[in-house]
């Protein structure tokens, strides 16, 4: 039986594909088609295998897995080697029984199970079930949530908090951002410390000119989440380069191209 995969016409003119480098596109693709993808969007993909079947190099690896890790798109879980397509369901989901079946078959072979309940979640947003899966994995996070007493995300009131804070108007409905922060929130973080990085950052970069965009949900609330809620000095993760007030000092436009490419790159990676 062949194996494909859909790939909507529209992925060319989606808004957010037309901003990516030509780089971040191939990658992208790659991510939706290669040969370990499958009918759920949750597979096993060593870096390994990227290397030998898109020719980068390890160092572009783990930059574009970052990036797009940034982007909402997916999660890599390192010890598993297993990626997910976050907004899979959205767009390969179907009604028929087969596919389901395929799917139930597919679930039950992936090891991080963090990943099964976003997807669950996820199926069930989007308006289908899987009622085997929500019997044997639902139920199951179900109980542990009572157990726990457990509550949903509080979504609107982290965004309002952080557009408050900012003056930006990022919304709480936004799929990629509701994902990141789902994520946090399962690693077991607070409304308290979301707040808490969104004052640190916000204390940082708010009246920085070139660090002021990076205070948008898909940076705050990235895999440097622990990282800044447990940042003591208020510029510990600056260059030594910038000044005590964290503004940059003289130097020429060279220099300060260069200086800002560097501050790109430590926000992109772990």
């Amino acid at each position: 039986m062949a194996k494909y995969r859909q790939v909507f016409v529209d992925f060319w003119t989606d808004g957010f594909v037309m901003d990516l480098t030509r780089e971040e596109k191939y990658f992208f693709l790659y991510l939706l088609t290669n040969s370990k993808t499958t009918q759920c969007g949750i597979y096993e993909l060593p870096k390994k295998v990227i290397e030998n079947e898109t020719d980068f190099g390890k160092e572009e690896i783990e930059y574009l897995l970052n990036r797009f890790i940034n982007y909402g798109k997916i999660l890599y879980n390192e010890t598993t080697k297993e990626v997910m397509i976050v907004n899979w369901a959205k767009y390969n989901m179907s009604h028929s029984p087969p596919v389901k079946k395929c799917i139930e078959k597919e679930l039950r072979e992936v090891k991080d199970k963090s990943f099964i309940n976003l997807f669950l979640s996820k199926v069930q947003q989007y308006g289908y079930s899987i009622d085997t899966l929500y019997r044997d994995y639902g139920e199951e996070k179900e109980e542990k949530e009572e157990k726990e007493e457990k509550e949903d995300p509080p979504f609107s009131d982290i965004v309002n908090y952080l557009n408050y804070v900012t003056s930006k108007n990022y919304s709480p409905t936004s799929d990629d951002t509701i994902s990141i922060i789902q994520l946090r929130w399962e690693e077991g973080f607070s409304l308290d410390d979301f707040k808490k990085v969104i004052d640190i950052k916000s204390e940082d970069w708010l009246h920085n000119r070139k660090m002021n965009q990076y205070l948008r949900p898909e940076t705050l609330f990235g895999p440097k989440f622990e990282g800044y809620l447990n940042q003591n000095d208020k510029e510990d993760d600056l260059p030594e380069w910038y000044d005590d007030k964290g503004s940059q000092q003289t130097m020429t436009e060279d220099e300060l191209a260069k200086h800002h490419q560097e501050i790109i790159e430590m926000l992109e990676t772990d």
